[in-house]
């Protein structure tokens, strides 16, 4: 199936931007990409490594107690196996309803959010007789695990322009006489009250902002609330002072580092020997022409260093301003027929107050329909995943492939069209990413 002409079009637009940058560095050697020097990036890496304790705020409920625990493989930022369960209910009205978890032998219902703690800081010494580990209610019977994604080259990911995104999307739909059409979600910007940007984060592109990203995480993976997440899940076995992440001597709380530390790294390198044979550039012939590059865009080209992006808290340093990048991911959201039903809960990854300010702005865009549709997965560095798609249920490349349904189910028909020999190209430039 040959590209369509539009497409082909916005390919040569891509090119000539990409004329005008510079390639993004790569590679797993845990340096720098330019945002910071090499000593600053270590620095910010030790607190991303870092491991909560008690004292630190850890908790009441959490998933993990460290970054580093879910994005390490090959490197610190890197994906895992590592997965989180989320749970919800459809109402009567058919539409998706937040899971009520009772914890405390039903003292307390945790509401708000579609995410289910598997850890808890108590019973302990302290609290001998709380008992507030989350357990799932038989009527929440909508359910998935999400795997843990990887940070690396995130920082170029946020450096592209909202516009870049939607043009995409519109070209994408029209180009495929909309039998692809990607969606586009307009998301707070947690540290710029009342302003909105394209969701490019998460499973369900939840978050534009790295910054948004990563004080999300911190609460709601560990339990540490910060300055734009600053109420606790739960109080019960809380005794630690709000907010937990506070600013250090350099004026940074931890979420900072972090957001700083995602933004220096390096994108995912290729298998440069696996690249360079001959049944692999077959394979990216043959991936091009049964239309899988549609959603997973081979290149794009951050914003020039000097845009103000995330509501105009962040400036795109010169390291990561006009630079090209490869990621096989259009990091928009699509229903592949694996969707999991889960609808973005607006206090949880924003905080309450955004929830009151912007809940109503929010309805408008019709999430609902996001419900059953996933963000793309951007293919790089996917050769070090031994578990694929959101919910790591595909465990080799061909079982990936297969499982694409919906608005990929014409490529899937034409992959399965293909000679035995053509299959098996694709897959070995598969494993090149």
């Amino acid at each position: 199936m040959r590209p369509l002409l539009p497409l082909a079009l916005f390919g040569l637009f891509f090119a000539a931007a990409a004329s005008q940058s510079t390639e993004a560095p790569t590679g797993f050697d845990n340096k720098s990409n330019g945002v910071t020097n090499d000593a600053t990036h270590d620095a910010d890496q030790t607190t991303f490594e870092e491991v909560e304790k008690l004292t630190d705020g850890l908790g009441p409920l959490y998933n993990a107690q460290s970054c580093r625990e879910c994005h390490q493989n090959p490197v610190s930022g890197a994906a895992s196996q590592v997965t989180e369960l989320r749970v919800g209910h459809q109402g009567r009205d058919g539409r998706f309803l937040n899971p009520e978890i009772p914890i405390a032998h039903g003292a307390e219902v945790i509401t708000g959010r579609s995410l289910v703690n598997d850890r808890a800081i108590c019973p302990n010494g302290a609290f001998p007789n709380n008992e507030i580990q989350e357990r799932v209610p038989d009527k929440e019977t909508i359910r998935t695990f999400r795997l843990s994604l990887s940070l690396l080259g995130d920082g170029f990911i946020e450096a592209v322009d909202d516009q870049t995104l939607v043009n995409l999307a519109e070209q994408q739909c029209k180009s495929s006489h909309k039998k692809i059409c990607g969606q586009i979600l307009r998301v707070p910007i947690v540290e710029a009250p009342g302003q909105m940007g394209v969701g490019r984060f998460g499973w369900k592109d939840q978050h534009a902002s790295l910054l948004s990203f990563a004080a999300d995480a911190y609460l709601n993976e560990m339990g540490i609330t910060n300055r734009l997440q600053p109420d606790e899940v739960t109080k019960l076995c809380n005794t630690v002072s709000e907010p937990n992440d506070t600013p250090g001597p350099d004026g940074l709380s931890d979420i900072d580092h972090f957001a700083r530390f995602i933004r220096a790294t390096k994108a995912p390198a290729r298998d440069t020997t696996q690249a360079s044979t001959v049944i692999s550039k077959q394979g990216w012939a043959l991936f091009e022409k049964i239309g899988c590059a549609t959603c997973h865009t081979e290149t794009m080209t951050t914003a020039p260093a000097g845009t103000k992006i995330n509501g105009g808290t962040f400036t795109i340093p010169a390291a990561l301003g006009s630079v090209t990048f490869h990621p096989y991911g259009d990091f928009l959201m699509h229903d592949v027929g694996t969707g999991d039903g889960i609808l973005q809960a607006i206090p949880e990854h924003y905080g309450k107050k955004v929830f009151r300010l912007m809940s109503d702005y929010m309805a408008k865009q019709d999430f609902e329909s996001s419900r059953n549709k996933i963000r793309t997965a951007p293919l790089w560095g996917v050769r070090l995943r031994p578990r694929l798609m959101h919910d790591g249920a595909s465990v080799t490349f061909r079982d990936a492939i297969m499982r694409h349904a919906g608005e990929a189910k014409h490529v899937t028909t034409e992959f399965e069209k293909l000679k035995s020999e053509n299959q098996e190209a694709i897959i070995e430039f598969l494993k090149s990413l």
